[in-house]
């Protein structure tokens, strides 16, 4: 069983960052007071697997607080799994500057003359906190997909990459373009196996055509640079936040060099370490039509 404690200063990022956790997986429990922690742990650890990485948000904001939570961070490191605690913060401009976009009023400032002191108030009160947190991310000009970024690195069995879902699907221009492509490829430069009278009627997952389509020197140097730009965007892509990615490969009718091509790619990407699914959307149709 896993368990992770957000905390952190009011307006650095402890709700993005929650839900970013719960769409790696994480059950999120928000608000939860320190006493019923342990319990609500045991109450995990028996649930079969059900709860096996649970994120609690859980806000300190009174020194009488952090006795109550050291303990239960004591307890929770002595029990079977792992615990962490992670802290977010920013700067107290990025602070006051969120809250005045927002228009809501920071916790601590009706006990203080201004929003700049009730931001200094919790920052120093949350010391403490913030020196016993495994993990500090400081969110001061991070953006909410660079914030998820950063939690996937951390907190995702798989690493960043298992964070985005590659999807490679050949296509037939003739048929239009997939509308969910972030990235076409054309490959009808490439010798067409469609007037090859014994090719014809095949595939590019066929080996005969998958071997046409690659007898070609321009085929394997389209390939190359394609592999080099991927490899080299991916982990850009990743990091940014992008949960998925589509790659759509076109030839004419999209059932040769188009399909030999993706599938290629297709491997390539999951060398790399990238969820990635394999489609042919044209690849049965009539050839005739």
């Amino acid at each position: 069983m896993e368990i992770l404690i957000i905390s952190g200063l009011s307006g650095g990022g402890k709700s993005k960052a929650a839900s970013f956790l719960e769409d790696s997986g994480f059950y999120i429990v928000d608000n939860m007071p320190a006493a019923m922690i342990l319990k609500f742990a045991e109450f995990c650890a028996g649930g079969g697997g059900r709860y096996a990485r649970v994120a609690l948000v859980y806000d300190v904001r009174t020194a009488e607080s952090f006795t109550e939570l050291f303990h239960v961070l004591d307890q929770l490191k002595t029990m079977e799994g792992v615990c962490r605690m992670l802290f977010l913060e920013a700067s107290p401009e990025t602070l006051i500057k969120r809250y005045k976009e927002t228009r809501r009023r920071h916790p601590l400032q009706k006990e203080t003359d201004s929003l700049e002191a009730a931001v200094e108030r919790e920052r120093a009160l949350l010391e403490p906190v913030k020196q016993r947190a495994d993990f500090v991310i400081d969110t001061t000009g991070l953006s909410t997909a660079r914030l998820r970024g950063k939690l996937l690195r951390l907190f995702n069995d798989e690493g960043e990459q298992g964070g985005m879902a590659v999807s490679v699907t050949s296509f037939g221009f003739k048929y239009g373009l997939p509308l969910e492509a972030d990235l076409v490829l054309d490959v009808r430069f490439m010798p067409n196996p469609f007037y090859i009278e014994e090719l014809r009627s095949r595939t590019g997952l066929d080996k005969p055509v998958a071997d046409y389509v690659f007898g070609f020197q321009q085929t394997h140097d389209f390939l190359r640079r394609v592999e080099d730009l991927l490899a080299f965007t991916l982990p850009l892509y990743a990091e940014e936040g992008k949960t998925g990615l589509v790659i759509a490969v076109g030839c004419t009718g999209g059932h040769h060099r188009s399909v030999a091509i993706a599938h290629a790619l297709t491997e390539f990407i999951r060398e790399k370490g990238y969820p990635v699914s394999e489609h042919h959307r044209d690849m049965e149709r009539d050839i005739s039509t």
